[in-house]
Protein backbone atom coordinates (compact mmCIF):
# COMPACT_ATOMS: atom_id res chain seq x y z
CA UNK A 1 0.00 0.00 0.00
CA UNK A 2 1.21 3.51 -1.14
CA UNK A 3 2.23 5.81 2.27
CA UNK A 4 -0.46 8.24 2.52
CA UNK A 5 2.09 11.08 4.11
CA UNK A 6 3.67 12.83 1.39
CA UNK A 7 6.08 15.18 3.89
CA UNK A 8 6.49 14.66 7.90
CA UNK A 9 7.19 17.42 9.67
CA UNK A 10 7.86 17.96 13.63
CA UNK A 11 7.40 20.93 15.62
CA UNK A 12 10.05 23.25 16.58
CA UNK A 13 9.92 24.44 20.00
CA UNK A 14 10.05 28.14 19.58
CA UNK A 15 10.22 30.80 23.21
CA UNK A 16 7.29 33.20 23.14
CA UNK A 17 8.56 34.63 26.75
CA UNK A 18 8.71 33.45 30.06
CA UNK A 19 7.33 30.10 30.95
CA UNK A 20 5.67 30.64 27.53
CA UNK A 21 7.37 28.06 24.85
CA UNK A 22 5.22 26.80 21.69
CA UNK A 23 5.97 24.08 19.08
CA UNK A 24 6.58 26.03 15.83
CA UNK A 25 5.61 23.80 12.92
CA UNK A 26 4.77 25.93 9.33
CA UNK A 27 7.04 27.37 7.56
CA UNK A 28 9.31 24.64 7.46
CA UNK A 29 12.39 24.61 5.16
CA UNK A 30 10.17 21.60 3.10
CA UNK A 31 7.04 22.84 3.26
CA UNK A 32 5.93 26.96 3.56
CA UNK A 33 2.43 26.15 3.31
CA UNK A 34 -0.61 23.72 3.12
CA UNK A 35 -3.32 25.11 1.12
CA UNK A 36 -3.59 28.49 2.42
CA UNK A 37 -1.82 27.70 6.01
CA UNK A 38 1.32 29.76 6.16
CA UNK A 39 2.03 29.59 9.70
CA UNK A 40 1.06 27.14 12.95
CA UNK A 41 1.85 27.38 16.15
CA UNK A 42 1.04 24.85 18.59
CA UNK A 43 0.30 26.19 22.28
CA UNK A 44 0.99 24.38 25.42
CA UNK A 45 -0.66 23.17 27.48
CA UNK A 46 1.01 24.58 29.97
CA UNK A 47 -0.31 24.85 33.42
CA UNK A 48 0.08 28.64 34.59
CA UNK A 49 -0.53 28.42 38.55
CA UNK A 50 -2.50 31.04 40.64
CA UNK A 51 -0.97 34.54 39.77
CA UNK A 52 1.32 33.36 37.75
CA UNK A 53 3.34 35.42 34.54
CA UNK A 54 0.22 34.56 32.12
CA UNK A 55 0.63 35.77 28.27
CA UNK A 56 1.45 39.08 27.50
CA UNK A 57 2.09 39.52 23.87
CA UNK A 58 2.42 43.11 23.73
CA UNK A 59 0.60 44.99 20.48
CA UNK A 60 1.70 44.05 16.97
CA UNK A 61 1.26 44.97 13.19
CA UNK A 62 0.04 41.90 11.12
CA UNK A 63 -0.57 42.70 6.99
CA UNK A 64 -1.45 40.17 3.98
CA UNK A 65 -3.16 37.49 6.56
CA UNK A 66 -5.98 36.56 8.62
CA UNK A 67 -5.06 35.20 11.94
CA UNK A 68 -7.12 32.37 13.00
CA UNK A 69 -6.92 30.89 16.97
CA UNK A 70 -8.60 27.72 18.32
CA UNK A 71 -8.22 26.64 22.09
CA UNK A 72 -8.78 23.05 23.58
CA UNK A 73 -8.45 24.48 27.18
CA UNK A 74 -8.31 28.16 28.53
CA UNK A 75 -8.67 31.78 27.39
CA UNK A 76 -7.20 34.44 25.25
CA UNK A 77 -8.16 38.49 25.22
CA UNK A 78 -7.34 39.93 22.00
CA UNK A 79 -7.97 43.67 21.70
CA UNK A 80 -7.38 45.13 17.93
CA UNK A 81 -6.72 48.70 16.26
CA UNK A 82 -10.04 48.50 15.10
CA UNK A 83 -11.57 48.83 18.82
CA UNK A 84 -12.74 45.47 19.57
CA UNK A 85 -11.72 43.87 22.60
CA UNK A 86 -12.79 39.75 22.99
CA UNK A 87 -11.87 36.94 24.81
CA UNK A 88 -11.92 33.08 23.62
CA UNK A 89 -13.03 30.16 24.98
CA UNK A 90 -12.22 26.28 23.78
CA UNK A 91 -14.48 25.68 20.83
CA UNK A 92 -14.67 29.10 19.91
CA UNK A 93 -13.05 30.80 17.18
CA UNK A 94 -11.36 33.93 16.53
CA UNK A 95 -10.84 35.36 12.83
CA UNK A 96 -8.81 38.72 12.19
CA UNK A 97 -8.51 39.89 8.30
CA UNK A 98 -5.10 41.84 8.79
CA UNK A 99 -5.25 42.64 4.80
CA UNK A 100 -3.82 46.07 4.40
CA UNK A 101 -2.45 46.29 8.35
CA UNK A 102 -3.49 46.00 11.76
CA UNK A 103 -2.20 45.98 15.22
CA UNK A 104 -3.65 43.85 17.97
CA UNK A 105 -2.60 42.35 21.59
CA UNK A 106 -3.44 39.03 23.33
CA UNK A 107 -3.26 39.00 26.77
CA UNK A 108 -4.79 36.89 29.90
CA UNK A 109 -7.55 38.38 31.49
CA UNK A 110 -7.16 38.90 35.47
CA UNK A 111 -9.49 36.89 37.01
CA UNK A 112 -8.14 33.68 35.09
CA UNK A 113 -4.69 35.48 36.28
CA UNK A 114 -5.38 35.32 39.58
CA UNK A 115 -7.31 31.66 39.49
CA UNK A 116 -4.26 30.11 37.37
CA UNK A 117 -5.12 28.15 34.58
CA UNK A 118 -4.48 25.94 32.00
CA UNK A 119 -3.80 26.97 28.03
CA UNK A 120 -4.21 24.63 25.14
CA UNK A 121 -4.77 25.40 21.62
CA UNK A 122 -3.25 26.37 18.06
CA UNK A 123 -2.79 29.84 16.45
CA UNK A 124 -2.11 30.06 12.56
CA UNK A 125 -2.02 32.27 9.99
CA UNK A 126 -3.72 31.81 6.64
CA UNK A 127 -2.48 33.95 3.55
CA UNK A 128 -4.38 36.14 1.75
CA UNK A 129 -4.78 35.59 -2.09
CA UNK A 130 -3.21 38.43 -4.10
CA UNK A 131 -6.54 39.98 -4.67
CA UNK A 132 -7.29 40.56 -0.87
CA UNK A 133 -3.84 41.45 0.23
CA UNK A 134 -4.97 45.02 0.64
CA UNK A 135 -8.49 43.69 1.82
CA UNK A 136 -10.37 45.85 4.61
CA UNK A 137 -9.37 45.40 7.90
CA UNK A 138 -12.11 42.85 10.00
CA UNK A 139 -12.19 40.92 13.02
CA UNK A 140 -14.83 38.21 13.32
CA UNK A 141 -15.98 35.91 16.60
CA UNK A 142 -17.70 32.39 15.70
CA UNK A 143 -19.03 30.62 18.82
CA UNK A 144 -18.71 27.15 18.92
CA UNK A 145 -22.31 26.88 19.20
CA UNK A 146 -22.48 28.46 15.92
CA UNK A 147 -19.65 26.25 14.06
CA UNK A 148 -21.19 23.09 12.43
CA UNK A 149 -20.30 19.97 15.06
CA UNK A 150 -21.07 16.83 14.15
CA UNK A 151 -19.92 12.71 15.61
CA UNK A 152 -18.39 10.60 12.95
CA UNK A 153 -18.72 7.13 14.78
CA UNK A 154 -16.88 7.81 17.99
CA UNK A 155 -15.12 10.72 17.13
CA UNK A 156 -16.53 13.97 17.72
CA UNK A 157 -15.41 16.95 14.77
CA UNK A 158 -16.08 21.03 14.31
CA UNK A 159 -15.56 22.55 11.03
CA UNK A 160 -13.65 26.02 12.42
CA UNK A 161 -13.59 27.60 8.75
CA UNK A 162 -14.42 26.61 5.00
CA UNK A 163 -15.96 23.60 3.69
CA UNK A 164 -15.41 19.71 4.59
CA UNK A 165 -17.38 16.73 4.45
CA UNK A 166 -20.56 18.65 3.06
CA UNK A 167 -20.48 21.44 6.00
CA UNK A 168 -19.58 24.59 5.62
CA UNK A 169 -18.62 27.14 8.97
CA UNK A 170 -20.35 30.66 8.54
CA UNK A 171 -16.67 32.25 9.34
CA UNK A 172 -15.59 34.61 6.91
CA UNK A 173 -12.42 33.04 4.16
CA UNK A 174 -11.73 33.90 0.92
CA UNK A 175 -9.85 30.72 -0.30
CA UNK A 176 -10.99 27.60 -0.77
CA UNK A 177 -9.98 26.14 2.86
CA UNK A 178 -10.84 23.86 5.81
CA UNK A 179 -9.87 23.51 9.23
CA UNK A 180 -11.37 21.02 11.25
CA UNK A 181 -10.44 20.05 15.18
CA UNK A 182 -11.43 16.38 15.49
CA UNK A 183 -11.33 14.47 19.38
CA UNK A 184 -11.21 10.52 19.13
CA UNK A 185 -11.18 8.52 22.00
CA UNK A 186 -9.05 5.09 22.02
CA UNK A 187 -9.45 3.33 19.07
CA UNK A 188 -11.86 5.22 16.80
CA UNK A 189 -11.20 6.11 13.34
CA UNK A 190 -12.23 8.64 10.83
CA UNK A 191 -11.50 8.74 7.20
CA UNK A 192 -10.21 12.15 5.86
CA UNK A 193 -11.95 13.34 2.98
CA UNK A 194 -9.70 13.62 -0.55
CA UNK A 195 -12.30 16.86 -1.52
CA UNK A 196 -9.52 19.26 -1.28
CA UNK A 197 -6.04 19.78 -3.22
CA UNK A 198 -3.59 20.10 -0.25
CA UNK A 199 -4.21 18.31 3.14
CA UNK A 200 -2.74 18.21 6.80
CA UNK A 201 -2.83 16.16 9.93
CA UNK A 202 -1.50 18.14 13.19
CA UNK A 203 -1.57 15.75 16.30
CA UNK A 204 -1.87 18.34 19.17
CA UNK A 205 -2.43 15.65 21.98
CA UNK A 206 -2.38 11.87 22.38
CA UNK A 207 -1.41 9.54 19.44
CA UNK A 208 -2.66 8.42 16.35
CA UNK A 209 -1.88 6.23 13.12
CA UNK A 210 -2.09 7.40 9.38
CA UNK A 211 -2.13 3.80 7.58
CA UNK A 212 1.42 2.34 8.89
CA UNK A 213 3.01 5.32 10.52
CA UNK A 214 2.61 6.37 13.60
CA UNK A 215 2.42 10.03 14.49
CA UNK A 216 3.75 11.46 18.21
CA UNK A 217 2.35 14.89 19.37
CA UNK A 218 3.77 18.00 17.27
CA UNK A 219 3.33 16.05 14.06
CA UNK A 220 2.22 17.43 10.82
CA UNK A 221 1.27 14.76 8.19
CA UNK A 222 1.04 16.22 5.06
CA UNK A 223 -0.74 13.59 3.30
CA UNK A 224 -0.30 12.61 -0.75
CA UNK A 225 -3.03 14.09 -2.75
CA UNK A 226 -6.32 12.47 -4.40
CA UNK A 227 -7.80 9.78 -2.10
CA UNK A 228 -9.19 9.19 1.37
CA UNK A 229 -6.55 8.51 4.42
CA UNK A 230 -7.84 6.42 7.34
CA UNK A 231 -6.63 8.04 10.80
CA UNK A 232 -7.17 5.67 13.78
CA UNK A 233 -6.47 7.25 17.28
CA UNK A 234 -4.02 5.12 19.89
CA UNK A 235 -4.74 4.32 23.20
CA UNK A 236 -4.74 7.42 24.93
CA UNK A 237 -7.06 9.01 22.47
CA UNK A 238 -6.27 12.05 19.96
CA UNK A 239 -6.73 15.26 19.32
CA UNK A 240 -5.95 16.63 16.05
CA UNK A 241 -6.55 19.52 13.81
CA UNK A 242 -7.42 18.47 9.94
CA UNK A 243 -6.56 21.72 7.44
CA UNK A 244 -5.86 22.64 4.13
CA UNK A 245 -7.64 24.11 0.74
CA UNK A 246 -6.30 24.80 -2.27
CA UNK A 247 -2.93 25.82 -3.21
CA UNK A 248 -1.74 29.72 -2.75
CA UNK A 249 -1.70 31.79 -5.69
CA UNK A 250 2.10 32.34 -5.82
CA UNK A 251 4.74 32.70 -3.29
CA UNK A 252 4.93 34.68 -0.21
CA UNK A 253 7.58 36.21 1.71
CA UNK A 254 7.41 36.72 5.51
CA UNK A 255 9.14 39.27 7.76
CA UNK A 256 8.46 38.94 11.03
CA UNK A 257 4.19 39.42 11.38
CA UNK A 258 4.53 40.44 7.82
CA UNK A 259 3.01 38.55 4.82
CA UNK A 260 2.95 39.52 1.20
CA UNK A 261 3.07 38.95 -2.38
CA UNK A 262 5.72 41.65 -2.42
CA UNK A 263 9.02 42.23 -0.63
CA UNK A 264 8.39 46.14 -1.23
CA UNK A 265 5.25 45.54 0.45
CA UNK A 266 6.90 44.10 3.46
CA UNK A 267 9.53 46.97 3.36
CA UNK A 268 6.83 49.53 3.68
CA UNK A 269 4.77 47.76 6.42
CA UNK A 270 8.72 47.28 8.51
CA UNK A 271 8.84 51.23 7.88
CA UNK A 272 5.39 52.20 8.82
CA UNK A 273 5.60 50.07 12.11
CA UNK A 274 8.64 51.33 12.85
CA UNK A 275 7.21 55.39 12.91
CA UNK A 276 4.38 54.53 14.27
CA UNK A 277 1.71 54.80 11.18
CA UNK A 278 -0.02 51.77 11.77
CA UNK A 279 -3.50 52.96 14.07
CA UNK A 280 -2.99 52.29 17.79
CA UNK A 281 -5.12 49.64 20.22
CA UNK A 282 -7.36 51.67 22.18
CA UNK A 283 -6.64 51.03 25.72
CA UNK A 284 -2.51 49.62 25.47
CA UNK A 285 0.36 51.89 25.33
CA UNK A 286 2.91 49.48 24.79
CA UNK A 287 4.21 48.21 21.57
CA UNK A 288 6.55 45.31 20.70
CA UNK A 289 9.28 47.54 18.38
CA UNK A 290 10.33 46.32 15.07
CA UNK A 291 13.23 43.59 15.25
CA UNK A 292 16.64 44.22 14.11
CA UNK A 293 16.87 41.57 12.12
Amino acid sequence: MADPIELLIQGRVHDLGPGFAVRRVLPHAKRRTVGPFIFLDHLGPITVPPDGAGMDVRPHPHIGLATVTYLFEGGIFHRDSLGHAQAIRPGDVNWMTAGSGIAHSERTEPDMRRAGFRLHGLQTWVALPRSHEETQLSFEHVAASHLPAWQDGAAALRLIVGSYAGRTAPTTHFSPIFYVAAELPAAAKIAVSAEHAERAVYLADGSAALGDRLLAVGDLAVLAAGRPVDLVAGVQGAKLMLLGGAPIDGPRHIWWNFVSSSKERIEQAKADWRDGRFAKVPGDREFIPLPER
